[in-house]
């Protein structure tokens, strides 16, 4: 597993754009489809809401990358 510490400015950054812009996902399609798939897990449950907010002190686990966003 790849951990990544992801810092945003803002309130929250939705789920697939988290996925891209970490790089943990090459394009928004490919996050999308996985969120869809079951294949993303936050705060350690499955999620297939793409547009969940995600704020400071989650975290994202996908295709082998551990994001904490803070």
């Amino acid at each position: 597993m790849k951990k990544l510490d992801i810092n945003i400015s803002t309130e929250f950054i939705k789920l697939d754009s988290l996925l891209k812009f970490s790089g943990a996902a090459e394009t928004g399609g490919m996050a999308k489809e996985a969120i869809q798939n079951g294949e993303v897990s936050f705060n350690g449950e499955i999620c297939t809401m793409r547009g969940k907010k995600v704020r400071s002190g989650d975290t994202v686990e996908f295709n082998g990358y551990i994001i904490n966003v803070n």
